[in-house]
């Protein structure tokens, strides 16, 4: 079993008879996606997503995927193969588009609906080419077939790349349930030609390998739904994600059940489900759908909404309900039900809102109280399943934490990939195919580009760790006016605490500190500004730690006259 080492350099020339495979998301995280897939000196993308942010990142609005390795060479990018419409998939492109726009996107109906509504808000129009499962395409020197997989959203596709250095497969998100809500199965039985023809290295989900069994059909949320709003008095509010079109459609079917009216909050899942009804896939009763405006005119017992923030995103509506900053305010017997995963490192943010919708009178329903979720991706059962019928040459786990990356890889290890040909990487790491066998060459940067409002990847994670220290420690601002040619003080110190709990009147006996500190510096003959401030921040630095055990920000003005 291959890995990633600390000290792996930059990456040979690839050779003739090579083709190169390069994560530059997606690994040892839940989120990002995005695979280069290079042969001949043509690039591939497979997916560019974004990661969301989690407390430790203050202010930040997403994470992209470092585009550093490919900036130069966009030009030779022959596409963005788009597997699915989640944004942990597509909602990188637009900022690829940005650095070029000529770059095609292909994908299914439903995947391409979602990123050109999207594209239009960046006011980007790109060349696009829709496919579907069993379709073949020649994309530059990269042959793709597309296969149907069934996912926690409609119109998914895995998609195997030939060339002439061999067929690598890259499964996108998947499952395998046998009683889907549209009908539409993974393609086992291609999965299996493609066996035949031999599967040269298998790129697979591995979100959840570390489940045992099967994951439940979808289907089975039907009846735990029902029971929720056959035993809700009051408004029910439904917390999903904006692309979540299999689970929405549960909600029409059970509120148009139970006679109640639905109204769509917030833009992405307007402007989600208004593409999803318009092509079809998301079927709606007539006169069930409402705008949110004419919901005071209706019975509480008569009402339905669905929104976004089943992840406790700050930002999204029901964080916002939550905190009492939305015009939808929670009221004692409201039922909220959260219908999405808990994805790790969002368990703190989300447990905030239900206790704050809870503590507003709110019955919160979530999967560890009601079964109103089922996951998107195949468990170590259905890997297991999985990896027999393709019998992979190589393997290379994706889309998953490292322990899923590794629980993925011991499975294929146990249905017979040799240990030495199933590679753990991690994001940034080079992987070459070469005469049948896979192996880690290199790595090229791959680290984290944050979106801060209109700014992207301007933030740094210095600037990161200044925003923490801030939030936590708060800071503590010194004003001190010298004498330029003597060092001797002029005017100060003057000390004010923001955010550190330190109330400004107890600096009085550090300022004496201070004050002898910077005589005896001026007599030194120490007057350069920057070694002033420095002694600055020492001196009130040990003063606040040695008193309160904090360490705020210190920031010292030195004037000189």
């Amino acid at each position: 079993m291959s890995h990633p080492h600390p000290d792996l350099g930059a990456p040979p020339a690839l050779a003739p008879n090579a083709i190169r495979i390069t994560p530059l998301g997606g690994l040892g995280e839940i989120g990002r996606n995005m695979t280069l897939l290079e042969y001949a000196g043509r690039l591939l993308i497979i997916d560019c997503g974004v990661l969301f942010p989690e407390d430790e990142q203050p202010g930040i609005d997403l994470i992209l995927p470092d585009f550093s390795s490919i900036r130069d060479r966009l030009d030779k990018v022959d596409g963005i193969v788009l597997t699915h419409g989640h944004e942990d998939h597509i909602g990188a492109v637009p900022f690829l588009l940005r650095e070029n726009p000529d770059i095609p996107l292909i994908g299914s109906k439903l995947t391409l609906a979602l990123i050109e509504a999207k594209l239009a808000e960046h006011r980007i129009r790109p060349y696009v080419l829709e496919v579907a499962e069993g379709e073949r395409e020649q994309i530059g020197p990269f042959n793709c077939e597309f296969i149907a997989v069934n996912h926690s959203i409609p119109d998914a596709l895995a998609v195997a790349v030939r060339t002439p250095a061999g067929m690598v497969v890259a499964t996108g998100d998947f499952k395998m349930d046998q009683l889907p809500l549209d009908g539409r199965l993974t393609d086992l039985p291609a999965f299996a030609k493609l066996a035949e023809e031999g599967m040269d290295l298998l790129l697979v989900d591995s979100t959840n390998a570390e489940v045992p069994g099967f994951i439940p059909h979808e289907r089975d949320i039907s009846a735990a739904l029902r029971n929720v709003f056959a035993n809700a008095d009051k408004r029910i509010i439904v917390a999903s994600f904006a692309s979540h079109v299999h689970r929405i459609q549960q909600v029409l079917d059970a509120a148009h059940e139970y006679k109640r009216k639905v109204a769509f909050v917030g833009r992405s899942m307007v402007r989600n489900m208004g593409i999803a009804r318009d092509l079809g896939y998301l079927k709606v009763p007539g006169n069930l759908i409402v705008d949110v405006k004419q919901l005071d005119d209706l019975p509480d017992k008569e009402v339905v909404l669905v929104c976004t923030g089943s992840q406790g995103e700050p930002m999204a509506a029901l964080s916002r309900m939550a905190n009492r900053d939305h015009q939808i305010r929670i009221v004692e017997g409201d039922t909220v039900i959260l219908a999405s995963s808990l994805i790790p490192g969002n368990e703190t943010a989300i447990y905030r809102v239900i206790n704050g919708l809870t503590r507003w009178g709110a019955n919160v329903v979530h999967k560890g109280n009601a079964k109103v979720h089922v996951s998107g991706h195949a468990s170590a059962g259905e890997l297991l399943y999985f990896f027999n019928i393709c019998k992979p040459k190589n393997l290379m786990p994706v889309h998953g934490e490292w322990r899923h990356l590794r629980a993925c890889a011991d499975l294929g290890i146990k249905t017979g990939v040799p240990k030495n040909r199933t590679v753990i990487a991690e994001d940034g790491v080079v992987v070459d195919l070469q005469d049948g066998v896979a192996k880690i060459v290199g790595k090229v940067q791959a680290g984290y580009v944050y979106v801060d409002g209109s700014s992207v990847g301007d933030i740094t994670e210095s600037s990161l760790k200044d925003r923490r220290i801030l939030g936590e420690e708060g800071f503590i601002s010194v004003f001190v006016v010298v004498d330029s040619s003597s060092g001797k003080i002029v005017s100060g110190p003057t000390i004010q605490a923001r955010g550190s709990g330190i109330d400004d009147g107890a600096f009085t006996p550090v300022v004496q500190k201070l004050e002898e500190a910077l005589r005896k510096s001026a007599d030194n003959g120490v007057l350069e500004v920057r070694q002033v401030q420095q002694l600055v921040r020492r001196t009130i630095g040990k003063w606040v730690a040695d008193n309160y055990r904090r360490r705020p920000m210190i920031l010292p003005v030195v004037v000189e006259v």
